[in-house]
């Protein structure tokens, strides 16, 4: 009760709105954009998440994992700041590939991508450094979210133009006025930086990538598998505000925990990295549910090779959630539409807020 009541508290006093008087002019062209080949001795470019063990949003670092894994178009990895068991928020927990020590030792002239997600200390140090590090040895810094304030701390944005998710934008322009910060656009390139908005911009973006990477025809076979169709940086930052409603919905929903509810999420071995985040992440942020990963008698590996620990609760004894069974970026709709049925619309919305995401709007959705 006390947890979920700091955390009702948390987001209504820091989730607040906020004059934005940044420029929002572009400091580089916003349309397609390429990418160096990948670093002398190397096949192919080497792709490193980020992954902080006390908290890395889920669909932020697990969508790019899927996405560019199904493109091939990289070698991918997932790095962490220290060794075990990675938790994502707000639900499920991962093992990493190696650590940033083991990385540094593997690779020592650092990754060409290096991928930031929104951590939930973003003022970790070793992380900053780390990044910061990888920029000096001419890696392509891409943060999603609220990866912004990493890459912002170590200095890779200055003088750049950049994006962060619309709850944020206002208190990172004025801690980083030397920023040219940016609405209105989903993601934003400015020579060695990728920034995105919200959680959802993580599929745009990712595609961007391997268009980036590989060229526009590579990028189109990878979204028609995963269920996209562009990818383009058109936004409007607009439509993302806090309301009244939803101060409502959180207090109403946080406080009243003899409603709340565990929903179990039958994962197995080959599952899709896309379809679980986005299915786990949208029904963790109802303030009525968290998703948990379903009974297994071990880890469990998915269709791209990212390894997922089942959760310690009983999940047999919990109503079950669905993951979609044709494309995966549909996950999102599904479960908006689905936790709508359950809870009602104004929760849906208030989540679709939360991930920056326009709920059945084409262009939101491509």
């Amino acid at each position: 009760m006390h947890r979920l009541l700091l955390k009702a508290l948390f987001f209504l006093f820091m989730v607040v709105p906020i004059s934005f008087h940044a420029d929002k002019t572009p400091a580089a062209e916003m349309g397609a954009f390429r990418l160096p080949p990948a670093k002398p001795g190397r096949p192919r470019p080497l792709i490193a998440i980020v992954a902080d063990n006390a908290g890395t949003e889920t669909t932020d670092l697990m969508v790019p994992y899927g996405v560019l894994k199904e493109a091939d178009v990289a070698d991918v990895v997932i790095v962490s700041t220290h060794p075990g068991p990675v938790t994502l928020m707000p639900a499920l927990t991962i093992q990493p590939d190696m650590t940033m020590r083991a990385f540094d030792a593997i690779h020592p002239d650092g990754a060409d991508i290096v991928i930031v997600p929104a951590l939930h200390d973003d003022k970790n140090e070793s992380v900053i450094n780390w990044v910061r590090e990888q920029a000096h040895r001419h890696a392509f810094i891409a943060s999603i979210c609220e990866g912004a304030w990493v890459a912002a701390r170590a200095g890779v944005l200055d003088g750049r133009a950049a994006t962060t998710h619309w709850y944020a934008l206002a208190k990172i322009a004025r801690t980083f006025p030397r920023i040219v910060w940016v609405r209105d656009r989903r993601y934003v390139v400015d020579r060695n930086v990728m920034t995105t908005t919200g959680v959802s911009a993580s599929i745009p973006a990712s595609l961007a990538l391997i268009e980036a990477l590989a060229g526009r025809a590579r990028a189109e076979s990878a979204a028609a598998t995963i269920g996209g169709h562009a990818w383009k940086p058109t936004h409007d930052t607009s439509r993302f505000r806090l309301t009244a409603g939803h101060v409502w919905t959180v207090t109403k929903n946080a406080l009243s925990p003899w409603r709340h509810e565990m929903l179990s999420i039958p994962a197995t071995n080959d599952f899709d990295e896309i379809a679980l985040a986005l299915t786990a992440d949208a029904w963790s942020r109802t303030y009525r549910s968290q998703a948990i990963i379903g009974p297994s008698k071990g880890l469990i590996r998915s269709r791209h090779g990212l390894i997922l620990l089942p959760d310690a609760a009983p999940a047999n004894k919990y109503p079950q959630l669905s993951l979609p069974r044709t494309r995966p970026t549909q996950a999102l709709d599904e479960a908006l539409t689905a936790i709508a049925s359950r809870y009602g619309n104004a929760t849906a919305d208030l989540v679709a807020l939360q991930l920056e995401y326009g709920r059945n709007d084409p262009q939101m959705a491509n």
